[in-house]
């Protein structure tokens, strides 16, 4: 997914950062805000459901 949203958003992203977890734990943050979270859903996030609220949010 991070392939895919820095080709899609590469002229937006100033700034991606990765940060390791256990478990396979992950969440999405723009500007500090949520925007996905597998710790909540226990699922791995869709890229285009990830996508359309970076869109709408930039």
């Amino acid at each position: 997914m991070v392939d895919q949203l820095l080709e899609e958003f590469e002229h937006d992203i100033g700034n991606l950062t990765l940060i390791p977890s256990s478990g396979g734990v992950y969440e999405v943050t723009l500007n500090g805000d949520l925007i996905y979270s597998k710790k909540a859903t226990g699922e791995h996030a869709d890229y285009e459901d990830v996508a359309s609220q970076i869109r709408g949010r930039i």
